[in-house]
């Protein structure tokens, strides 16, 4: 859906105040435009660096009424935004980008894998069980060792376990909260590659060269970008990415985790519809970074060019890593980005660090 571009002066919401929030508000403060981040705690990091904060829970009727008398177009810093938001939003006439069809695919992983293969793009196979005795079958079916993950509400390697025996399989789904569960056979895969991707309001399409990405604990650490990959695997990358934006009718950039299995083919992991961690090289390495590609892209400006300028070792800073800023900012090849929160908690995502090579 095409539309008239938001002049700069107009004001964009953003659901959420973490680190997400805060970088999508500077970058959309340097395109002239004001936001207005809604947020349950007060003093959030988004809040600090915005023209207007409204505290209140994501659902909260008096909170998305104000949201909505401020902001030109809504978005979103994380993907379990409470549907009921999105349509109220909607009934009170503002445009939420990404869409509630993007919002409902990537709260639900059973919803998520079926999508992706509907849209063309290959997962791992799996199956879905909403209590023990399909839990029991479902191991049956994909056969042992599998992955059972919550069907809903998992991040960063939480709500998710290895079932090595096929009955393991009642102790796990207990184990998980007795809640419904996706179980998906293992990929046997040589790297974990990601690729951010954008769409416009016109149906236009930038993709970024692919990021190789390295996890701890079931968070990331490290981003290496542009990865090395062959002609071949970033042109599956960027089909993938086009199925996916196109499928969804999709507006704002989407982050694509795929792993890269033996034979060159590539697997979709998940997708989160919003600016994403493996994305955080481009603020350094590429042309426009996916935080304003982003504000361009709800805002119905045409998208900016992704060609890297350098190659990028992103690091992610957790916990008490951050208090090493004054050396990390004494290195000449590194950029250092903090995200203002105000207590260092073990294993927080507290700031991270672009280090640049040349190409």
């Amino acid at each position: 859906m095409s539309m008239t571009p938001l002049p700069p002066g107009s004001t964009i919401g953003i659901l959420g105040g973490g680190q997400l929030g805060r970088m999508l508000a500077l970058a959309a403060a340097r395109l002239g435009f004001d936001v207005a981040i809604l947020e349950p705690e007060a003093d959030s990091p988004a809040a600090r660096v915005a023209a207007h904060a409204i505290v209140g829970a994501y659902d909260d009727p008096r909170a998305l009424t104000a949201l909505a008398e401020l902001a030109d177009v809504v978005t979103f810093e994380f993907e379990n935004v409470p549907a009921g938001a999105v349509e109220r939003l909607t009934a009170l006439g503002v445009r939420v980008a990404p869409g509630a069809k993007a919002l409902a695919v990537a709260q639900d992983r059973v919803a998520e894998k079926t999508f992706l293969n509907e849209a063309g793009a290959p997962t791992v196979a799996f199956a879905k069980a909403d209590d023990i005795l399909e839990a029991a079958q479902a191991l049956e079916q994909i056969g042992a060792p599998a992955l059972m993950k919550t069907r809903r509400d998992g991040y960063d390697g939480k709500g998710q376990m290895w079932v090595e025996h096929a009955a393991d399989a009642g102790r796990a789904f207990a184990a998980l909260g007795g809640k419904p569960v996706i179980v998906e056979a293992p990929a046997d895969f040589v790297r974990e590659l990601s690729v951010i991707a954008a769409r416009g309001c016109d149906g236009e399409i930038a993709v970024y060269p692919l990021g190789e990405n390295h996890h701890e604990k079931g968070v990331l650490r490290q981003t290496m970008a542009p990865a090395q990959v062959s002609a071949d695997t970033a042109a599956q990358a960027e089909r993938i990415a086009h199925q996916i934006l196109t499928s969804l009718d999709y507006v704002g950039v989407i982050g694509i985790e795929l792993f890269e299995l033996a034979d060159g083919r590539l697997l979709v992991n998940e997708i989160a519809p919003r600016v994403h961690n493996t994305g955080h090289w481009t603020q350094d390495g590429c042309e426009v970074d996916q935080f304003e590609q982003q504000i361009r892209a709800v805002a119905g400006w045409p998208l900016g060019p992704t060609a890297a300028l350098a190659r990028v070792e992103m690091i992610n800073l957790l916990g008490e890593e951050a208090d090493h800023w004054a050396k990390l900012a004494g290195e000449p090849d590194a950029r250092l980005h903090l995200y203002g929160k105000r207590e260092t908690k073990p294993g927080r995502k507290m700031g991270h660090v672009n280090r640049l090579r040349p190409l």
